[in-house]
């Protein structure tokens, strides 16, 4: 019998929790601890993602992954987190033109917008041999060139970290309970892979307009929509942006041929003797600068000097600056490079006529666009922006104060299930899981006295007082 430790909080709150405990209790008896399954929570006209056979979605491994991917001990000092580089109000980017390892390492690309990745067959800038989540995580935690956690080295002292911390304890044994030992590197890429899989956009003004909703996003709008996708159309921007994640780089569960574009989109021209790299073409030119090839860095094939991956649109809106290196500052700017079929640096170390790359990619011709047709583009591309997914507090950072604690599925109510998953996780018959939020404290369990409060609340309204 659970112990009622707490201060009065209501005649009414007390009885309700002992008819509660007692519900729960002749529900869950003998029947060890209840595991809810697993179930994509998919935006209209989305496919099933692909998760790996030995890494399978559950909601255990999610939550874990949520708070790994926000805590500051996954650094080697202890300052950063993978949401350092991926802030979720910026499409899980971090609004500089390159990023900043947590020793204050100037990073030569940008952090990719983690938007949809679970549909990403590759998952950087330009490695085609990236291609799963699990994989790529090892990167930013033991990478050194360049620093970006800063954890080589000190795998013992991280897995202690996490060890030492009652919540992750239970957090670990029920995301990995037939693991002998489930504080591992291993289960710690797992669970940040598990989380990102559930990072889904798909519910922007123009999705809206796309199910249905006529005016959800203007005339104008819908123009530059067709100036986007149609292949047909003069800006050519449908071969590399198209459909439902607005990229060709993309995959889908059990999809045999999977699309694993790279262009040269002529963003730099220049003489490849004047940076010791190798010949790409007669014309002594094509090169990128030497620390952004590209593709040709992990291929070895001049061929694919300056090839980098086509990113979503989705959100673009808010992932200023601009292309792998952060080197364009407004979508503007993007569109004047796509016109003049590639940009022109006309001084410095970097000056070149990009229109002239001989490797740039055949769909840049260039095209002139009017007026209307320059805002009916940028119109469009803003409908793209997903403000719940931008603010959806299921995949917000954990250790922020909840608003409501013991919501568990966030709808702004704490209702009578609810309560019975609070009552399951503090028997040990739910896993943590099933009502995370419902720990206000993160001491690893839901205590008497937060249910009392989450009850309270169910009676009252949200927020608890």
């Amino acid at each position: 019998m659970v112990a009622l430790k707490t201060r009065c909080s209501g005649a009414l709150a007390q009885a309700m929790l002992v008819l509660l405990l007692a519900i729960s209790s002749a529900a869950h008896a003998g029947t060890g601890q209840h595991v809810i399954p697993f179930e994509w929570d998919l935006p209209l006209g989305f496919p099933v993602p692909t998760a790996p056979e030995d890494n399978p979605m559950s909601y255990e491994k999610v939550e874990l992954g949520r708070f790994l991917f926000y805590d500051t001990r996954l650094s080697g000092n202890q300052t950063f987190s993978c949401a350092s580089c991926h802030d979720q109000s910026l499409a899980f980017t971090d609004g500089r033109k390159t990023s900043i390892g947590s020793t204050d390492e100037i990073h030569p690309r940008g952090a990719m917008a983690l938007t949809n990745v679970a549909y990403a067959p590759t998952l950087t800038w330009a490695n085609n041999l990236v291609n799963r989540l699990e994989e790529q995580a090892l990167v930013p935690m033991f990478g050194e060139f360049p620093v970006e956690l800063g954890l080589a080295g000190l795998e013992v002292e991280l897995l202690e970290r996490f060890a030492a911390v009652p919540l992750y304890q239970r957090l670990f044994s029920e995301a990995f309970a037939d693991d002998r030992d489930a504080v591992s590197v291993a289960n710690i890429t797992r669970a940040l892979a598990s989380f990102q899989r559930t990072l889904m956009s798909g519910n922007s003004p123009f999705d809206q307009w796309l199910f249905g909703d006529d005016d959800a996003i203007s005339i104008s709008a819908q123009r530059g929509l067709n100036m986007v996708l149609d292949v047909t159309s003069k800006t050519e921007c449908g071969h590399c942006h198209n459909g439902f994640n607005f990229t060709t780089s993309r995959t889908e569960n059990n999809e045999v041929f999977l699309e694993r574009p790279f262009f040269n989109t002529a963003l730099y021209n220049l003489r490849c003797s004047d940076f010791s790299l190798p010949e790409v073409s007669g014309t002594g030119t094509g090169c990128y600068p030497p620390n952004n090839v590209g593709l040709f860095e992990v291929s070895g094939f001049v061929e694919q000097m300056g090839f980098f991956k086509p990113p979503t649109l989705r959100n673009i809106c808010v992932t200023a600056p601009y292309m792998h290196d952060g080197s364009v500052e407004t979508l503007d700017d993007v569109l004047d490079h796509y016109a003049a079929g590639g940009r022109t640096i006309e001084s410095g170390p970097l000056a070149g006529i990009g229109s002239l790359n001989p490797l740039k990619s055949a769909f840049l011709a260039g095209f002139q666009l009017t007026a209307q047709e320059r805002a009916d583009i940028l119109e469009f591309l803003c409908t793209l922006t997903d403000d719940e997914f931008l603010n959806d507090p299921s995949i917000a950072n954990p250790f922020d104060s909840t608003q409501c604690p013991g919501d568990c599925d966030f709808s702004g109510s704490v209702e009578v299930f609810e309560l019975i998953r609070q009552i399951n996780i503090n028997l040990a018959t739910g896993t943590m899981a099933s009502c995370v939020s419902a720990d206000a404290n993160l001491s690893g369990d839901v205590e008497i006295n937060e249910i009392i409060r989450s009850i309270n609340a169910s009676l009252n309204g949200c927020p608890a007082s």
